[in-house]
């Protein structure tokens, strides 16, 4: 095994994950429809507007998106387009209001931030016109002119290790591949899986006993989420680092199985052709970590002291575990500066780290760095001018990295041989335990009896029928997907948003039991009362994801 000459050290792929929870129809603020608005003014406009001048200024791009087809759908909705120009019309006329009271009371410098935070709505809201109201397209032009490949995930960020059926696995990824090819217009090679939770083929049992169904406790064999993304076209996904590290390797004739795997090159799961990718833990934690990485600089913006009314910010992080009273006023410029030494810094890294890699196969290197989208931007407020800092950077070619999609790396440089791993995620302890404890077990009690509720409805011929029995078989898949939404119990362990996390849950379990008493008077040859038909009605308009979903996609 070689490592590289100081002239290459070889290929670095950023893969960043755009999701939110589906919250239209279902709350404004603080939680709700305001997550989505942020995201789209803080992050997504602003990255797009980074894109189009990256291209205008000649610096290549290569770089994966990865959109969560829940995502997509809000994004699509004409109700969230409507509102976001309102949106940031609202956050242009507080920014203008703030200047006039800063201005008033003699403060030049907040009176300057003011009118930072105004020009910054301002361009985001010029990019939103450019795009004629259309995120979507956005995305879509940066695919088509080279600088994004788009990945998809599962239909609703179901995260896999807990699904209790494999229907509804291969559902997650049947109406993700759908949706996206619907809205991007294009197919996807490449899958984030939510949380990075993996898990293998074997034998399986519920971890917590289905509501109602004591009948479901004996183990069976269960499918891989390699299955369920090979089985809808996807070609490659993503997991943490230790699951890699801890992975066996298989002999398959061309590699051997005696090395342990490296986090720098792709392999193929077990028997299947998908490949997988270790996220590099060296320079994750310089991106991600609020305490020790990059954004807990103190020049940056600090995120969570705000200026009310309107919500603008108007301090730094000033110091470690200060108190909001202890916060000094932020300055642009200082923080631009600090978004380019850690741009800077980090190809420096990537460099040094590949190039003390040896490669197991002799082919290129390649480093993964995956995030989520929302960090940059919304987060880290100086996140997108950090990714900007880090291609003007690639491009300059100093450091001997280049930067590329996954997607291209295994059409050039192929995989490393296979390896078998073991179940994980990149949660804490990296394993289910976010997803799966105390706080969360009755959630998961009510899901798996949805699942095998479903399941055996799908054996009837009426499940895929028209009329009211399809509207209902529709309705319930979409209500069983908002259930399974790994948001949900994350947001419960976490504590971030609890209160709302229950309700939204409970919302969507009450709706699926509701439209069960209706399929079970369907398919006993009733007809729906009035009232039935109304709540029928009320459930479509409100959880109305998917308008294409088809219920085939449960069957066995």
């Amino acid at each position: 095994m070689k490592k590289h000459s100081s002239g290459t050290a070889g290929y670095v792929s950023f893969v960043l994950h755009a999701h939110l929870p589906y919250v239209l129809h279902h709350g404004t603020w603080p939680h709700g429809l305001e997550w989505l608005l942020e995201a789209a003014a803080e992050t997504y406009l602003p990255l797009l507007r980074t894109l189009r001048t990256l291209q205008e200024d000649g610096i290549p791009v290569h770089m994966n998106v990865s959109l969560s087809p829940v995502l997509l759908q809000q994004l699509a909705h004409q109700d969230f387009r409507d509102e976001l120009p309102a949106y940031l019309e609202r956050k242009i006329a507080a920014a203008r209001e703030d200047a006039g009271f800063f201005e008033l009371a003699n403060e030049t410098h907040l009176l300057g931030l003011a009118r930072h935070w105004e020009r910054f709505f301002t361009q985001s809201l010029e990019e939103l016109q450019l795009l004629n109201g259309d995120l979507i397209a956005g995305f879509r032009n940066a695919q088509q002119n080279g600088s994004l490949s788009l990945l998809t995930s599962a239909a609703t960020h179901g995260y896999v290790p807990l699904l209790g059926t494999d229907e509804s696995v291969l559902a997650h990824f049947r109406t993700a591949v759908q949706a996206h090819r619907k809205l991007i217009g294009t197919d996807t090679t490449g899958a984030w899986l939510p949380e990075f939770g993996y898990r293998p083929e074997g034998k399986w049992h519920f971890p917590v006993a289905p509501e109602g169904r004591d009948d479901a406790w004996q183990a069976a064999q269960r499918i891989g989420a390699e299955t369920a993304l090979a089985e809808t076209g996807i070609g490659f996904t993503f997991v943490d680092a230790h699951l890699v590290q801890n992975a066996e390797r298989i002999d398959d004739g061309l590699h051997s199985s005696g090395a342990s795997p490296s986090f720098y090159r792709p392999y193929r799961i077990g028997d299947s052709n998908v490949a997988v990718l270790a996220r590099d833990p060296r320079t994750a934690a310089q991106v991600w970590s609020p305490e020790g990485g990059y954004p807990g600089d103190f020049d940056y913006l600090d995120f969570h002291k705000k200026r009310w009314p309107g919500g603008h910010r108007y301090w730094r992080v000033t110091g470690a575990n200060l108190g909001m009273e202890a916060k000094e006023p932020y300055h642009p410029d200082a923080a631009r500066e600090r978004s380019r030494v850690h741009a800077e810094h980090f190809i420096s890294l990537v460099a040094e780290t590949l190039r003390s890699q040896p490669s197991p196969d002799n082919a290129p290197l390649l480093l993964s760095a995956p995030f989520d989208l929302e960090l940059f931007g919304h987060w880290w407020h100086e996140g997108v001018q950090f990714l900007e800092n880090v291609f003007r950077i690639l491009h300059n070619g100093t450091h001997g990295v280049h930067a590329t999609t996954t997607e291209e790396y295994l059409a050039q440089h192929g995989t490393a041989g296979r390896v078998r791993m073991s179940e994980g995620s990149w949660g804490a302890n990296g394993d289910n335990s976010v997803w799966l404890n105390s706080e969360t077990s009755s959630l998961l009690s009510k899901v798996y009896a949805a699942q095998l509720a479903v399941r055996d409805a799908a054996q009837s011929l009426q499940w895929t029928a028209g009329g009211q029995a399809g509207r209902v078989a529709r309705q319930m898949c979409r209500e069983l997907l908002l259930m399974e939404s790994s948001d949900w119990p994350t947001l419960i362990t976490t504590g971030a948003a609890r209160d709302y996390a229950e309700k939204r849950f409970g919302e969507h379990a009450d709706a699926f039991s509701q439209l069960r008493s209706m399929w079970l008077t369907i398919t006993d040859n009733r007809a729906l009362t009035e009232e039935e038909e109304a709540t029928l009605a009320e459930l479509e308009r409100v959880d109305d994801l998917f308008p294409d979903l088809n219920p085939a996609d449960w069957k066995s």
